[in-house]
Protein backbone atom coordinates (compact mmCIF):
# COMPACT_ATOMS: atom_id res chain seq x y z
CA UNK A 1 0.00 0.00 0.00
CA UNK A 2 1.29 3.36 -1.09
CA UNK A 3 1.49 6.37 1.14
CA UNK A 4 -1.96 7.31 -0.37
CA UNK A 5 -5.29 5.56 0.35
CA UNK A 6 -7.24 3.01 -1.45
CA UNK A 7 -9.89 4.50 -3.42
CA UNK A 8 -7.57 7.21 -4.68
CA UNK A 9 -7.97 9.20 -1.63
CA UNK A 10 -4.81 10.68 -0.49
CA UNK A 11 -3.35 9.88 3.38
CA UNK A 12 -3.06 13.33 5.83
CA UNK A 13 -4.89 16.54 5.23
CA UNK A 14 -6.28 17.55 2.25
CA UNK A 15 -5.45 20.59 0.39
CA UNK A 16 -7.58 22.61 -1.50
CA UNK A 17 -5.18 24.43 -3.42
CA UNK A 18 -1.31 24.84 -4.03
CA UNK A 19 1.02 26.76 -5.96
CA UNK A 20 4.58 26.06 -7.17
CA UNK A 21 6.99 29.03 -8.89
CA UNK A 22 9.35 27.63 -11.05
CA UNK A 23 12.30 29.03 -12.87
CA UNK A 24 13.63 29.43 -16.60
CA UNK A 25 16.34 28.29 -17.53
CA UNK A 26 19.51 29.20 -19.71
CA UNK A 27 22.39 27.03 -21.01
CA UNK A 28 25.67 28.89 -20.24
CA UNK A 29 27.65 25.83 -22.03
CA UNK A 30 25.93 23.43 -24.73
CA UNK A 31 28.02 21.01 -25.70
CA UNK A 32 26.41 18.34 -27.71
CA UNK A 33 27.99 15.04 -29.24
CA UNK A 34 27.23 12.80 -31.96
CA UNK A 35 23.56 11.27 -32.66
CA UNK A 36 23.58 7.89 -30.03
CA UNK A 37 21.48 4.84 -31.42
CA UNK A 38 18.62 5.69 -29.81
CA UNK A 39 18.24 9.07 -31.85
CA UNK A 40 19.65 11.22 -28.13
CA UNK A 41 22.72 12.98 -28.17
CA UNK A 42 25.39 13.09 -25.11
CA UNK A 43 25.32 16.38 -23.62
CA UNK A 44 27.13 18.39 -21.23
CA UNK A 45 24.39 20.77 -20.87
CA UNK A 46 25.73 23.46 -18.00
CA UNK A 47 22.13 25.13 -16.82
CA UNK A 48 21.57 27.85 -14.68
CA UNK A 49 18.03 28.70 -13.72
CA UNK A 50 16.97 33.04 -14.06
CA UNK A 51 14.57 34.63 -12.40
CA UNK A 52 11.78 34.34 -15.20
CA UNK A 53 9.23 32.17 -13.59
CA UNK A 54 5.85 30.28 -14.34
CA UNK A 55 3.39 29.36 -11.66
CA UNK A 56 1.29 25.89 -11.89
CA UNK A 57 -1.91 25.91 -9.18
CA UNK A 58 -3.05 22.18 -8.41
CA UNK A 59 -6.85 22.68 -7.36
CA UNK A 60 -8.97 19.56 -7.09
CA UNK A 61 -11.51 18.87 -10.09
CA UNK A 62 -13.81 16.28 -11.43
CA UNK A 63 -11.25 15.31 -13.82
CA UNK A 64 -7.50 16.31 -15.02
CA UNK A 65 -8.10 19.67 -16.58
CA UNK A 66 -5.14 22.09 -17.62
CA UNK A 67 -6.05 26.04 -18.08
CA UNK A 68 -3.32 28.48 -19.08
CA UNK A 69 -2.89 32.34 -18.90
CA UNK A 70 -0.59 34.84 -19.56
CA UNK A 71 2.09 36.47 -22.58
CA UNK A 72 1.82 33.64 -25.38
CA UNK A 73 -0.85 31.11 -23.17
CA UNK A 74 -2.84 30.76 -26.87
CA UNK A 75 0.55 28.79 -27.91
CA UNK A 76 0.36 26.30 -24.71
CA UNK A 77 -1.23 22.88 -25.29
CA UNK A 78 -4.04 22.26 -22.94
CA UNK A 79 -4.36 18.01 -23.95
CA UNK A 80 -2.56 15.61 -22.05
CA UNK A 81 0.58 16.33 -24.48
CA UNK A 82 1.11 19.07 -21.64
CA UNK A 83 4.04 18.24 -19.78
CA UNK A 84 2.50 19.42 -16.31
CA UNK A 85 -0.69 17.30 -17.18
CA UNK A 86 1.68 14.17 -18.32
CA UNK A 87 3.72 14.84 -14.61
CA UNK A 88 -0.25 14.90 -12.78
CA UNK A 89 -0.53 11.73 -14.15
CA UNK A 90 2.68 9.74 -13.87
CA UNK A 91 2.57 10.85 -10.24
CA UNK A 92 -0.90 9.80 -9.99
CA UNK A 93 -0.24 6.15 -11.41
CA UNK A 94 2.45 5.53 -9.27
CA UNK A 95 0.32 6.28 -5.95
CA UNK A 96 -2.58 4.65 -7.30
CA UNK A 97 -4.81 7.93 -7.21
CA UNK A 98 -7.11 9.13 -9.99
CA UNK A 99 -5.39 12.56 -11.35
CA UNK A 100 -8.35 14.74 -10.90
CA UNK A 101 -6.68 17.84 -10.58
CA UNK A 102 -7.34 20.82 -12.51
CA UNK A 103 -4.01 22.49 -13.46
CA UNK A 104 -3.91 26.39 -14.04
CA UNK A 105 -0.80 27.55 -15.56
CA UNK A 106 0.22 31.73 -14.96
CA UNK A 107 2.84 31.52 -17.77
CA UNK A 108 6.00 34.12 -18.32
CA UNK A 109 8.71 32.11 -19.19
CA UNK A 110 8.54 32.63 -23.01
CA UNK A 111 6.86 29.68 -24.75
CA UNK A 112 9.14 27.32 -27.47
CA UNK A 113 12.00 29.73 -26.82
CA UNK A 114 14.62 26.96 -25.56
CA UNK A 115 14.26 28.44 -21.84
CA UNK A 116 12.51 25.13 -20.79
CA UNK A 117 9.40 26.50 -20.06
CA UNK A 118 7.03 23.07 -20.77
CA UNK A 119 9.77 21.41 -18.59
CA UNK A 120 9.32 23.65 -16.24
CA UNK A 121 5.64 23.63 -15.80
CA UNK A 122 6.06 19.78 -15.63
CA UNK A 123 8.56 19.93 -12.69
CA UNK A 124 6.24 22.34 -11.11
CA UNK A 125 2.99 20.60 -11.68
CA UNK A 126 4.45 17.05 -10.28
CA UNK A 127 5.95 19.47 -6.88
CA UNK A 128 2.43 20.92 -6.56
CA UNK A 129 0.56 17.39 -7.23
CA UNK A 130 2.70 16.27 -4.68
CA UNK A 131 1.85 18.46 -2.02
CA UNK A 132 -1.70 18.39 -2.79
CA UNK A 133 -2.23 14.71 -2.60
CA UNK A 134 -0.29 14.27 0.34
CA UNK A 135 1.82 11.66 -1.42
CA UNK A 136 4.62 12.06 0.04
CA UNK A 137 7.43 11.41 -2.58
CA UNK A 138 11.19 11.24 -1.63
CA UNK A 139 13.19 13.83 -4.38
CA UNK A 140 14.75 11.29 -5.67
CA UNK A 141 11.28 9.72 -6.63
CA UNK A 142 10.16 12.90 -8.02
CA UNK A 143 13.63 13.31 -10.03
CA UNK A 144 13.24 9.91 -11.71
CA UNK A 145 9.26 11.05 -12.70
CA UNK A 146 11.40 13.88 -14.25
CA UNK A 147 13.71 12.05 -16.37
CA UNK A 148 10.96 10.03 -17.57
CA UNK A 149 8.84 13.06 -18.77
CA UNK A 150 11.95 14.81 -20.00
CA UNK A 151 15.79 15.90 -20.51
CA UNK A 152 15.20 19.36 -18.81
CA UNK A 153 12.78 18.54 -16.34
CA UNK A 154 14.86 17.84 -13.49
CA UNK A 155 16.46 20.62 -13.73
CA UNK A 156 13.57 22.51 -13.48
CA UNK A 157 13.24 20.75 -10.14
CA UNK A 158 16.45 21.58 -9.03
CA UNK A 159 17.20 24.95 -9.99
CA UNK A 160 20.51 26.90 -8.89
CA UNK A 161 22.94 26.03 -11.32
CA UNK A 162 23.79 21.87 -12.36
CA UNK A 163 25.96 20.01 -15.06
CA UNK A 164 23.06 17.84 -17.08
CA UNK A 165 25.01 14.48 -18.84
CA UNK A 166 23.71 11.86 -20.83
CA UNK A 167 20.54 13.50 -22.53
CA UNK A 168 21.14 16.16 -20.07
CA UNK A 169 18.89 14.44 -17.00
CA UNK A 170 22.00 13.34 -15.03
CA UNK A 171 22.69 16.71 -12.64
CA UNK A 172 25.82 17.12 -10.85
CA UNK A 173 24.80 20.41 -8.76
CA UNK A 174 27.34 23.32 -9.34
CA UNK A 175 28.57 26.23 -6.87
CA UNK A 176 27.91 29.89 -8.02
CA UNK A 177 29.71 32.50 -6.11
CA UNK A 178 27.98 35.33 -7.30
CA UNK A 179 24.68 36.79 -9.21
CA UNK A 180 24.72 37.05 -12.67
CA UNK A 181 22.70 39.97 -15.00
CA UNK A 182 21.08 39.13 -17.68
CA UNK A 183 18.75 40.32 -20.65
CA UNK A 184 16.61 37.74 -22.77
CA UNK A 185 15.36 38.70 -26.29
CA UNK A 186 12.33 37.21 -27.03
CA UNK A 187 11.42 36.38 -30.89
CA UNK A 188 8.50 35.91 -33.12
CA UNK A 189 7.52 32.34 -33.14
CA UNK A 190 8.96 29.41 -31.55
CA UNK A 191 12.10 26.99 -33.03
CA UNK A 192 11.41 23.08 -32.68
CA UNK A 193 13.90 21.77 -30.61
CA UNK A 194 13.53 18.37 -32.96
CA UNK A 195 14.42 20.48 -35.85
CA UNK A 196 17.02 22.05 -34.59
CA UNK A 197 19.03 18.65 -33.51
CA UNK A 198 18.90 17.49 -36.84
CA UNK A 199 19.88 20.69 -38.41
CA UNK A 200 22.74 20.15 -36.03
CA UNK A 201 23.32 16.60 -37.03
CA UNK A 202 23.08 17.77 -41.15
CA UNK A 203 25.07 20.29 -40.68
CA UNK A 204 27.98 18.04 -38.62
CA UNK A 205 27.25 14.83 -40.87
CA UNK A 206 30.63 12.88 -42.27
CA UNK A 207 32.72 15.31 -39.41
CA UNK A 208 33.79 14.00 -36.22
CA UNK A 209 31.80 15.64 -33.73
CA UNK A 210 33.87 15.81 -30.05
CA UNK A 211 33.03 14.01 -26.99
CA UNK A 212 30.31 16.48 -25.03
CA UNK A 213 32.26 17.62 -21.95
CA UNK A 214 32.02 20.82 -19.55
CA UNK A 215 34.31 23.38 -19.95
CA UNK A 216 36.42 23.72 -17.03
CA UNK A 217 36.89 27.86 -17.66
CA UNK A 218 33.20 27.96 -17.17
CA UNK A 219 32.83 26.17 -14.27
CA UNK A 220 35.64 28.00 -12.39
CA UNK A 221 33.74 31.58 -13.51
CA UNK A 222 30.31 30.58 -12.17
CA UNK A 223 32.46 28.91 -8.65
CA UNK A 224 33.95 32.75 -8.80
CA UNK A 225 30.84 34.60 -9.87
CA UNK A 226 33.20 36.22 -12.12
CA UNK A 227 31.02 38.01 -15.12
CA UNK A 228 34.23 38.95 -17.21
CA UNK A 229 35.31 35.07 -17.43
CA UNK A 230 32.21 33.65 -17.62
CA UNK A 231 31.22 36.11 -20.72
CA UNK A 232 35.11 34.99 -22.46
CA UNK A 233 33.92 31.25 -21.53
CA UNK A 234 29.50 30.77 -23.22
CA UNK A 235 29.41 28.45 -25.76
CA UNK A 236 26.15 26.73 -27.48
CA UNK A 237 26.71 23.89 -30.28
CA UNK A 238 23.35 24.25 -31.05
CA UNK A 239 23.78 27.43 -32.38
CA UNK A 240 24.88 27.63 -35.74
CA UNK A 241 21.83 25.05 -36.54
CA UNK A 242 19.36 27.42 -34.81
CA UNK A 243 20.74 30.35 -36.87
CA UNK A 244 20.25 28.00 -40.31
CA UNK A 245 16.92 27.30 -39.35
CA UNK A 246 16.33 31.03 -38.18
CA UNK A 247 19.34 33.42 -40.10
CA UNK A 248 17.37 36.60 -38.73
CA UNK A 249 18.67 35.61 -34.90
CA UNK A 250 22.01 36.60 -36.15
CA UNK A 251 20.82 40.65 -36.09
CA UNK A 252 19.35 39.94 -32.45
CA UNK A 253 22.82 38.62 -31.22
CA UNK A 254 24.62 41.53 -33.30
CA UNK A 255 22.33 44.60 -31.64
CA UNK A 256 22.79 43.10 -28.15
CA UNK A 257 26.43 42.79 -28.60
CA UNK A 258 26.50 46.67 -29.99
CA UNK A 259 24.55 47.72 -27.17
CA UNK A 260 27.00 46.37 -24.17
CA UNK A 261 26.27 43.39 -23.91
CA UNK A 262 29.44 41.27 -22.81
CA UNK A 263 28.79 37.67 -24.67
CA UNK A 264 25.51 36.82 -26.68
CA UNK A 265 24.28 33.57 -27.69
CA UNK A 266 21.34 31.17 -28.55
CA UNK A 267 19.78 29.66 -25.10
CA UNK A 268 19.48 26.17 -25.47
CA UNK A 269 17.59 25.18 -29.41
CA UNK A 270 16.48 28.87 -29.64
CA UNK A 271 14.99 31.28 -30.71
CA UNK A 272 15.40 32.98 -27.64
CA UNK A 273 18.52 34.84 -27.44
CA UNK A 274 20.44 35.49 -24.20
CA UNK A 275 22.88 39.00 -23.02
CA UNK A 276 25.38 38.46 -20.35
CA UNK A 277 25.90 41.71 -19.35
CA UNK A 278 27.74 43.46 -15.92
CA UNK A 279 25.12 44.65 -14.07
CA UNK A 280 21.33 45.76 -13.95
CA UNK A 281 22.19 49.39 -15.44
CA UNK A 282 23.59 48.01 -18.25
CA UNK A 283 20.64 45.42 -18.66
CA UNK A 284 18.21 48.02 -19.05
CA UNK A 285 19.95 49.82 -21.14
CA UNK A 286 20.56 46.59 -23.39
CA UNK A 287 16.97 45.59 -23.24
CA UNK A 288 15.54 49.02 -24.41
CA UNK A 289 18.37 48.88 -27.73
CA UNK A 290 17.25 45.74 -28.32
CA UNK A 291 13.57 46.13 -28.40
CA UNK A 292 14.16 49.67 -30.47
CA UNK A 293 16.36 47.67 -32.61
CA UNK A 294 13.21 45.70 -34.45
CA UNK A 295 14.99 42.52 -34.24
CA UNK A 296 13.04 40.86 -31.52
CA UNK A 297 9.52 41.05 -29.86
CA UNK A 298 10.52 41.15 -26.42
CA UNK A 299 13.33 41.94 -24.09
CA UNK A 300 13.51 40.89 -20.50
CA UNK A 301 15.87 41.25 -17.92
CA UNK A 302 16.71 38.75 -15.04
CA UNK A 303 19.22 37.30 -12.67
CA UNK A 304 20.49 34.25 -11.76
CA UNK A 305 20.99 31.68 -10.05
CA UNK A 306 17.48 31.31 -9.20
CA UNK A 307 15.76 28.62 -6.89
CA UNK A 308 13.81 25.35 -8.59
CA UNK A 309 10.50 24.48 -8.52
CA UNK A 310 8.60 25.27 -4.43
CA UNK A 311 5.73 25.69 -3.21
CA UNK A 312 4.87 29.72 -2.69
Amino acid sequence: MSRAQAGGVPAGPVRTGVTVRVPAKVNVQLAVGAARADGFHDLANVFLAVGLYDEVTATPADELRITCSGPDAAQVPLDTTNLAARAAAALAERYGIDPAVHLHIAKDIPVAGGMAGGSADGAAALVACDALWGTGASRDELLGICAELGSDVPFSLVGGAALGTGRGEKLTPIEVGGTFHWVFAVADGGLSTPAVYGEFDRLTAGTEVPEATASPALLAALRSGDFAALAGALSNDLQPAALSLRPSLAQTLAAGTEAGALAALVSGSGPTTAFLVPGEETAEKVAAALLASGTCRNARVAGSPAPGAHVI
